[in-house]
């Protein structure tokens, strides 16, 4: 798949079907994340973050940069590209920003954003030690191939929740990252309202 192809399948006229997320009481703090696609000569792939395994909160998981909207920022585009060059060191001139996915709620109270933009490969990281502790990429191909892709369903307060899973190589994307993919593989596959 090339970019246009990708273009012309994720710009259509029919409204995607999100996935399931986790239900808030009250408003989620607002955050953003991107879904950063690398276009490399011969084909595209989707770059992710390990977090730095000292952190409070999701350490050692597999996420997109990304993170909570400061009162500084003027919206969550600005919100996901700052958090994108703070953490791995993509400028946002290099990024071309082409959507966006379903609002996703999560279990720790945040509502994401999630950006998709295009950068052009190759790209040279500069990883926040404090924040990230690798990063990797997989094939886009794979990742929008749901046959790649698992639920898990769980009981909490007697209502059962799906917890998804893409597994690669040594690595296991789980929980809202992989809930991101599938919501963006739902646009190359007939999973409509």
């Amino acid at each position: 798949m090339n970019k246009l192809q990708f273009l012309n399948q994720f710009h259509h006229i029919r409204q995607i079907l999100p996935e399931h997320d986790y239900p808030l009481r009250d408003v989620g703090r607002p955050a953003a994340v991107l879904v950063p696609i690398i276009e490399h000569d011969t084909d595209m792939t989707v770059l992710f973050t390990v977090r730095a395994s000292h952190l409070k909160h999701h350490g050692g998981q597999i996420s997109f940069p990304g993170g909570k909207q400061e009162s500084s920022d003027p919206d969550l585009i600005f919100t996901a590209l700052r958090e994108t060059q703070e953490e791995i060191g993509i400028d946002p001139s290099q990024v071309e920003i082409i959507g966006q996915l379903p609002r996703y709620r999560t279990i720790s109270r945040y509502e994401v954003v999630p950006y998709i933009g295009f950068v052009r490969g190759p790209i040279n990281l500069i990883l926040d030690p404090n924040e990230v502790a690798l990063t990797f990429e997989v094939p886009l191909a794979y990742l929008l191939d749901k046959n790649n892709h698992l639920i898990h369903w769980v009981k909490r307060k007697e209502i059962q929740y799906p917890i998804y899973f893409i597994p690669w190589q040594d690595k296991n994307i789980w929980g809202a990252t992989a809930a991101f993919v599938r919501n963006l593989a739902n646009h190359f596959h007939s999973h409509t309202i």
